[in-house]
């Protein structure tokens, strides 16, 4: 049975063991930093340093893409596949590449500080949606990636995180807003829908490098009505792991994790080491309706920084049009169902949440 989900005010001070359990976080993100550096150093030696200053664009870039892929649902490859694509002009298979390869590290960095933080996830959801978008991450790679353009793989990602725009204005158009603290019914319909939502979330990830913490993050908030610091955490491992399968078989298997994406993630490694887990740190902190900001602001950043960069043919913009639409029906409908309602449940199986 759950308990209520109560949000401090803005006004109460950090008591003497919350002030204990940060700085307990701080040095055990340290730690992970450190040993990130040190493989880093030891392993990538010169070569290591020589692209973390020749590179440092991409660095720049993943100091903010691993505070959002740390402490966000949209994930680090939100803010590196545009900036790839868009302002530096590297190929979206690169960039693809590059996300799998950075979130491995980063977003593997900060599921382990949210586990030792202990910060509340939904563990059911990762076993179901975690396996099954492992194996769609290996089939996209293979069946569905190849037959994708460019162009498609650029917009789709921007229809992908419209989406999910879509869903947070949905959910939160209400002032008073009811959410579950875990999943309140958990059977074989449930269990589906994850499975389900897992897949193509990884088929997802194997073209742009993100999207299965995208598609759960939609499914366990606007159906399953579950509280967006529960489910952000829980996307955030997720993505780990998709990313870490999803990384090792571009590079043992397909093969075409290039020299130069190798480059860009030397550059970008002891950045994200530090960025991720500091970002899950910082979003445990932050008010539910803060994270819905700030992800909302991303998503319109993304939004109108591809219809102004990104040459589009007609076809491919009506196409995307038409793809959006689809996506914010599907949102519309889970977001009208009303198994799941805290409301329609039992009153302890629920917890009340007020925007602030």
């Amino acid at each position: 049975m759950s308990s209520p989900i109560h949000e401090p005010s803005a006004t109460d001070s950090a008591t003497p063991d919350q002030k204990t359990t940060s700085r307990s976080a701080l040095r055990f993100n340290l730690t992970i930093a450190l040993l990130v550096w040190t493989v880093w150093l030891v392993f990538g030696g010169r070569l290591a340093i020589h692209h973390l200053f020749a590179d440092w664009k991409v660095a720049l870039t993943m100091v903010f893409g691993s505070l959002v892929g740390g402490g966000t649902s949209e994930g680090g490859g939100a803010i590196a596949f545009p900036i790839f694509t868009k302002l530096l002009h590297i190929a979206p298979y690169d960039a693809r590449n590059f996300s799998l390869a950075i979130q491995s590290v980063g977003m593997g960095a900060a599921s382990l500080s949210i586990l030792y933080l202990r910060i509340p996830i939904e563990r059911r959801a990762l076993f179901y949606a975690g396996i099954s978008g492992v194996l769609g991450v290996v089939l996209g790679a293979y069946f569905v990636a190849p037959l994708i353009p460019p162009v498609i793989v650029r917009t789709s990602f921007t229809v992908l995180v419209s989406s999910l725009g879509v869903a947070l204005l949905i959910v939160n158009r209400e002032k008073i807003v009811l959410r579950n603290e875990r999943m309140p019914i958990f059977g074989t319909r449930e269990k589906s829908v994850l499975i389900a939502a897992g897949f193509v979330g990884g088929v997802i990830s194997a073209l742009v490098g993100t999207g299965e913490n995208t598609v759960i993050f939609m499914v366990m908030v606007l159906l399953f009505r579950i509280s967006e610091k529960i489910v952000t955490p829980t996307t955030v491992i997720l993505m780990t792991m998709v990313t870490i399968p999803g990384f090792l078989l571009h590079v043992f298997l397909l093969r075409d994790f290039t020299p130069m994406v190798m480059g860009y993630w030397l550059a970008a490694v002891p950045v994200v080491a530090v960025g991720a887990p500091l970002g899950a740190l910082i979003c445990s902190h932050m008010k539910r309706h803060a994270i819905v900001l700030l992800l909302l602001f991303l998503i319109v950043l993304e939004f109108f920084s591809t219809l102004l960069l990104v040459p589009m043919s007609r076809p491919v913009l009506w196409a995307s049009l038409a793809t959006l639409v689809v996506c914010g029906s599907i949102d519309w409908a889970m977001s009208r169902a009303t198994r799941y309602r805290p409301g329609s449940l039992q009153p302890a199986r629920y917890a009340r949440e007020s925007e602030v």
